[in-house]
């Protein structure tokens, strides 16, 4: 994992020079400055439009009384393609805005669920301890009781 992120870190940066360099000595230095801004700035737009969707789908799903397991995904694909679109360079930039494409998302969280392992451990864990937890309140009996509070002392004070 360290030498993964290590490569991500150095392969990466030396993407975006090399199209940033080309990119300038076809277009200009300032037009390409210009660019990097302009796709950051559409970029926050689209995020923000997005993030919204997202946000009004986890709340009807809440609504329904269910977990909205696939929109807290999509929401971390948001965040990264935020982190890729607010970084400087058209490499980044691609891969962010691709994020932002609902259906090529649900592909990458789709593929990251399928072959992630401890995600599955996880899960079923989870199940597990839910299962238990259902089953324990269902056996017990349910006492019906009212609390009266006799004490004055306690309301005085």
């Amino acid at each position: 994992m360290f030498r993964f992120l290590f490569v991500l870190f150095l392969v990466i940066p030396l993407i975006e020079i090399y199209f940033l360099i080309q990119v300038g000595q076809v277009i200009g230095a300032a037009w390409t400055i210009f660019l990097v801004v302009a796709t950051a700035v559409i970029g926050a737009f689209l995020l923000r439009l997005q993030g919204f969707q997202t946000l009004l789908r986890a709340q009807s799903v809440m609504a329904k009384a269910q977990i909205p397991a696939l929109e807290m995904m999509e929401g971390l694909c948001l965040l990264l393609s935020g982190a890729l679109l607010l970084t400087p360079g058209f490499f980044t930039d691609t891969l962010g805005f691709l994020l932002l494409l609902p259906p090529l998302r649900r592909g990458v969280i789709s593929h990251v669920l399928k072959n992630s392992r401890w995600l599955f451990r996880q899960k079923g864990s989870a199940s597990f301890y839910q299962r238990q937890s259902y089953s324990a309140h269902r056996t017990g009996d349910i006492i019906d009781g009212e609390i009266v509070d006799d004490d004055e002392s306690r309301h005085l004070k």
